[in-house]
């Protein structure tokens, strides 16, 4: 899927519609499968808006908008594929010391093209480490601060979901206040 250059007044694209997994399948294809189930979800609460609205911070006293959310999620990805499960010492994509929480801050020079495409290449990255990978594969990065334990995949796919289905009820919240749009 490409993206038109999307300020004010174009909008990001629209994306086909999501399909949960088989309700009969294993642990990994359910794991992988909702996963990327959830990651539909926040790039369809994002189409056919424009830049702006993408900005927009709607649910004051919140400064979350869509845009910081998608940077937030590729932040995410970027930490635990990258850093947790291979050991990359990847620094921040957006993230500093200054803003710890720079992802969720996009400034006026942020744009929804290169928010979109660094998702999607974490997202893509992410898949192309874990598919060789059993689930019970322990990451060789950071390791839990609470037990010293690494991470292992199974953990990380879970945390991953979790992430993505919290996020995705703000974004529910964001975009409702943009345009009126519900919907899971």
């Amino acid at each position: 899927m490409t993206t038109s250059e999307t300020g004010p007044g174009t909008a990001s694209p629209a994306l086909p519609d999501r399909a949960a997994p088989s309700p009969l399948g294993g642990e990994r294809e359910m794991l992988e499968g909702w996963l990327a189930y959830h990651r539909r979800t926040l790039a369809m609460k994002c189409a056919g808006l424009t830049g702006e609205q993408l900005g927009e911070r709607t649910v004051p006293p919140s400064d979350l908008s869509l845009l910081g959310l998608v940077r937030h999620m590729a932040e995410v990805e970027h930490s635990w594929f990258r850093n947790r499960l291979r050991d990359e010492k990847a620094p921040s994509l957006y993230c500093t010391d200054a803003d710890p929480d720079g992802d969720l801050h996009p400034g006026e020079d942020a744009t929804w093209d290169e928010a979109y495409a660094t998702w999607q290449s974490e997202i893509a990255y992410a898949r192309e480490v874990a598919a060789p990978l059993p689930l019970d594969h322990r990451g060789t990065g950071e390791r839990s601060r609470a037990t010293g334990e690494p991470f292992n995949l199974r953990w990380i796919y879970t945390h991953m979901i979790e992430e993505y289905a919290r996020h995705n009820g703000h974004a529910d919240l964001l975009r409702e206040r943009l345009d009126g749009t519900t919907g899971d």
